[in-house]
């Protein structure tokens, strides 16, 4: 699934996010630039909890 993320701006951020999916369990290839992630192995709400708890939030991309 595809998720907009607002609130990055750096490398690190774009690192938070990453580790923020691996910790839930899932996997993420987070795009800086388009500020978007591709998630597997988390559901849509986990994924989302996750990246809001470490400090950015997310939603659904169309």
């Amino acid at each position: 699934m595809k998720l907009t993320i607002t609130g990055m701006s750096c490398n690190h951020c774009k690192a938070s996010v990453e580790d923020a999916i691996q910790q839930a369990g899932g996997t993420a290839t987070v795009d800086l630039a388009a500020g978007t992630a591709d998630i597997q192995g988390v559901s849509a709400a986990e994924a989302i909890a996750a990246i809001r708890a470490a400090g950015y939030d997310a939603a659904a991309a169309n």
